[in-house]
């Protein structure tokens, strides 16, 4: 399992757009996608659960990857979330 904790930097936190892309993201990874913010973990690749953690400007989210292309998929997951929250 490989894990990247970031910190959101956007001014609307995770909103509709960027978290729309993201969920696209990470549903073409085979692994399992997780992220959790205040001991709330959710899937990853469900846009409901991802908006619904509720994620603001500063606050903390840790994002999980296990399975067979880990590796890939922290990579370009962790470099969404720097690009784009």
């Amino acid at each position: 399992m490989k894990e990247f904790t970031y910190v959101i930097k956007d001014e609307q936190g995770i909103h509709a757009r960027p978290a729309g892309l993201f969920v696209k993201e990470a549903a073409a990874c085979e692994c399992a996608v997780t992220i959790s913010k205040d001991g709330k973990e959710v899937d990853a690749k469900r846009i409901l659960g991802v908006m619904g953690l509720g994620a603001k400007q500063g606050q903390e989210i840790v994002l999980k990857c296990d399975g067979a292309d880990e590796e890939e998929a922290i990579a370009k997951l962790s470099k969404f979330l720097e690009e784009n929250l």
